[in-house]
Order: structure tokens, then C-alpha cells, then sequence
């Protein structure tokens, strides 16, 4: 059973947001920025249906490290390959990748992720088969693309969200 925080995260990050765009700490400004959070926050829970509460933040913060490092790498890979640094052809191609994954935040929070990464892009979802197709700009290793994608971010964004 999933348990809800103690403090629900959207009204304290939009009041925080709302001080710091107006750069004051005056007892009207916190005043106001609370009060529209919460109005906020109200009005939005009625378009959200399924709400997020992410669970181990310690691992939601080894991921982003992850992620990041993992993007900083790409980048250079795509910027070789790009300028001709690398004197073969890249292998251009299509994956499909069994998930585990079944929390619609964290296939959204993949998606981010896949997307993000230069060279790949998240081309679709077969939510019956659970089937991920990707897209990769240069796609040696197959089976490396699946262990990449099922160990370092499938199964942490289990950990988060399931």
C-alpha cells in the first residue's frame, strides 16, 4: 500500500517559486505565495486523476547523477559522429525493449530520460505488451542497449515509483 508524505510537494514548491520570482520574504508575500499554492494545487488535483508519490529520493538522486553523466557522454558520441570524427558509418536503427516498468510516472520519467539522451528517442509503447520501440542513432550492441535501460534507469525508477 502506498502511503502519502507528510507534506505534499507541489504547494511548497510553488510557494517557494513564488518568493523567490518575487525576491522578498515580506509576511504579504509569503502569505499570498501560500495561499495561491494551495488555490493552485486545488484546482490542478482535479485534472490529475493518479497521483505521483515517488518513494527512496536517495535513489531518485543516484539517477539523476546517472543520467546526467550518461547524457554528458552521449553528447560527445552524437558530437563525433556528427563532425566526422569517427570514420564509420553509424548504425542506425529501431530496438523494441521488454519492460517491467507499469507506473505511468515512471514510463513518463523513461520517456524524459530516453529522450534527453542525444541519439535516442523514444518512439513508442505498446502498453499491452509492455514493449518499448527506440530509436538509436548508432546501434552496435543491441543487447548493451538492453542492460543499459532495464539496470541503470528501469530498475531504479521501480525502486521510485512502484
Amino acid at each position: 500500500m502506498k502511503r502519502r508524505p507528510l507534506l505534499p510537494l507541489l504547494p511548497v514548491f510553488l510557494a517557494g517559486m513564488w518568493l523567490l520570482l518575487n525576491d522578498s520574504l515580506s509576511p504579504g508575500h509569503i502569505l499570498l505565495g501560500i495561499l495561491l499554492a494551495l488555490l493552485v494545487t486545488a484546482f490542478v488535483s482535479s485534472l490529475r486523476p493518479l497521483p505521483a508519490w515517488p518513494h527512496r529520493l536517495h535513489v531518485a538522486i543516484g539517477l539523476f547523477f546517472h543520467v546526467l553523466a550518461d547524457i554528458v557522454r552521449s553528447n560527445l558520441a552524437v558530437g563525433k559522429i556528427i563532425l566526422g570524427a569517427s570514420r564509420r558509418q553509424p548504425q542506425v536503427g529501431f530496438m523494441q525493449i521488454p519492460l517491467d516498468l507499469r507506473d505511468p510516472h515512471g514510463l513518463a520519467v523513461l520517456t524524459i530520460i530516453l529522450t534527453s539522451t542525444p541519439g535516442t528517442v523514444w518512439a513508442g509503447h505498446d502498453s499491452e505488451s509492455n514493449l518499448l520501440t527506440l530509436h538509436v542513432l548508432d546501434l552496435q550492441d543491441e543487447a548493451a542497449w538492453i542492460r543499459t535501460i532495464k539496470f541503470r534507469y528501469e530498475r531504479p525508477l521501480m525502486e521510485i515509483f512502484e
